[in-house]
């Protein structure tokens, strides 16, 4: 075990599906990481919910404005890839064909919507936790040391 304290990362990844079997992706381009595709989503801020921080950072990324009383958590995933804990909310909001515009140049190439049969690799680890979390079948990603928790809504 580590010595060194290390603060988890909470975050959020935003499915925007269009309606019509599509899903929002960008292609990933973060300083130091290899090149990735990923879904909107980012760290949740002091006093934000999930939800909110779907709604705060879709806007930031993409420009796409869409209520946080619209988003649906569908589960959390927990790993532990980065050598701490890394707590993803898998978000569901709600449809969108609304264009997405690259916000963040640094970190985002481009945004295309993709079939959600037919979806780009390698996945940002993250993003193929909360795509699984929405799509049969994608719930195979390798998950040593990953926790997945599905939401029970009452």
């Amino acid at each position: 075990m580590s010595t060194v304290p290390t603060a988890p990362l909470l975050g959020a990844g935003i499915i925007v599906p269009t309606g019509d079997g599509r899903v929002l992706i960008g292609r990933r381009t973060t300083a130091g990481e290899p090149p990735t595709w990923s879904l909107p989503g980012g760290k949740v801020d002091l006093g934000e919910s999930f939800e909110q921080t779907a709604a705060r950072e879709l806007a930031e990324e993409t420009g796409i404005v869409l209520p946080a009383a619209r988003m649906r958590v569908l589960a959390v995933h927990l790993d532990h890839e980065l050598g701490r804990p890394r707590l993803t909310a898998a978000v569901l909001a709600p449809p969108s064909v609304a264009e997405a515009v690259v916000t963040e140049p640094h970190a985002c190439a481009g945004w295309e919507r993709f079939a959600v049969d037919e979806l780009p690799e390698p996945m940002f680890y993250p993003s193929a936790l909360v795509l699984g979390s929405w799509l049969p079948g994608l719930d195979d990603v390798p998950r040593d040391g990953t926790h997945s928790y599905p939401v029970v809504r009452r």
